[in-house]
């Protein structure tokens, strides 16, 4: 059982850290995107603010990536948490006493974006060192259950608060939650590996780990595998509300339901991924879902029904999940825990650059054609990532 994890209190902490920080920032992204609504009545605007966000992650994974693998992983993502607390402490009383600006929502979604990137890289590097190599299938799992909890939790939290107190509130509670989980982080000990070359010029060490991982081609496209169900997740949540009402004809009930079906796939593979590796061999696995998303994905561009529409739902977040969880267990496995910050910071920056395209390319062809078109693109997508897995798979063998 995967939660006998939890047994390993270091991890145990660090769990609670991950899962009470993604509930905030799930809680008050989903403000955010409701307060900028309300306030313009501009969705342009929200979808300007998502590419702030994305561009901002983009550049920080850029250069983040040698200062995570020069410094313990576990100091990195506390200091994430309190310049994040700080940043939104301040917005919070500027939005208090000037009212609502557009240039203080440009500020949190650009330090949103900043700090979820750096946070991704150093929080799966910090995995592969409290983590015996057998113990990682087990502890991405386990992350993966946390993200999907804190997301659900964030969605009703979220329309609650800001129901009866406002966006303010949902900011303070926001940078609460960063404080808290640093505390939780704080009380995580474990044995950081030896920095190399302390005293190595950034730009060298930085130039150091992109020679090794470009100089493994194989292994770098392998990084890129599990960054195309990341991708594809991106564009379920841009297809689906244009989906349910142009298509289906339906209403924001159905969308928040379809939309939790995803979230219980997400959780599923949780628990399903680490039996499922342990029976099948992991190409088996990898290769099997790839397949079930594709085809289900190909088979909504047809669908009329509702109920067809929350079993994909479901299908697809388990399928998504699945291979990060299999993929990024397979990565730590392989890549030396020295250069895990950086090669996983440059795998962010890419899944970063290929949400922006996609997210502009799918507004496009659906805007031309119909919601259906996009869950044809998510298809042909997954296909790609199966076959680029396929290609690169024997340097997991």
């Amino acid at each position: 059982m995967i939660m006998n994890l939890l047994k390993h209190r270091h991890f145990r902490y660090f769990f609670l850290s991950d899962i009470i920080s993604g509930f905030g920032v799930g809680m008050a992204t989903i403000g955010a995107n409701w307060f900028i609504l309300e306030q313009t009545g501009a969705a342009s605007i929200v979808g300007f603010m998502l590419s702030i966000n994305v561009i901002a992650g983009f550049l920080a994974s850029l250069v983040m990536g040698g200062f995570i693998d020069r410094f313990q992983r576990r100091k990195v993502i506390q200091w994430t948490y309190w310049i994040r607390a700080m940043v939104i402490f301040a917005i919070t009383v500027l939005i208090f006493l000037n009212g609502f600006n557009l240039i203080y929502m440009y500020m949190f979604f650009a330090i949103n974006g900043i700090g979820w990137a750096v946070y991704m890289s150093a929080s799966r590097s910090l995995i592969q060192e409290l983590l015996t190599e057998k113990e990682l299938i087990k502890g991405n799992s386990l992350v993966e259950v946390s993200l999907q909890v804190g997301m659900f939790l964030a969605g009703g939290a979220s329309g609650f608060l800001y129901q009866f107190w406002g966006f303010e509130i949902i900011l303070v509670i926001n940078a609460s939650v960063f404080m808290i989980s640093s505390f939780f982080l704080s009380n995580v000990r474990y044995n950081a590996i030896p920095i190399p070359d302390k005293k190595e010029p950034f730009i060298n060490a930085l130039k150091n780990g992109m020679n090794f991982l470009f100089g493994n081609s194989k292994l770098f496209f392998l990084g890129v595998v599990p960054v195309i169900p990341l991708v594809a997740t991106m564009i379920f949540n841009v297809v689906l509300p244009s989906y349910v009402s142009d298509t289906l004809k339906a209403d924001a009930i159905i969308f928040g339901i379809s939309d939790m079906f995803y979230g219980v796939g997400g959780l599923l593979s949780g628990f399903l991924a680490a039996p499922l590796v342990a029976k099948l061999r992991t190409n088996k696995v990898i290769l099997m879902f790839f397949g079930i998303a594709v085809a289900v994905l190909f088979s909504l561009v047809f669908n009329h029904l509702i109920l067809a529409l929350y079993a994909g739902s479901l299908f697809i977040g388990l399928s998504n999940s699945t291979i990060r969880i299999v993929m990024n267990t397979k990565l730590m496995q392989m890549i030396p825990k020295h250069f895990m910050g950086r090669a996983m910071s440059v795998w962010m920056a890419i899944s970063f650059l290929l949400q922006t395209i996609s997210a502009s390319a799918i507004g496009i062809f659906m805007d031309l054609f119909n919601p259906a078109v996009g869950f044809l693109a998510m298809a042909v997508l997954m296909f790609f990532g199966g076959l680029i897995f396929t290609l690169t798979k024997k340097a997991i063998e």
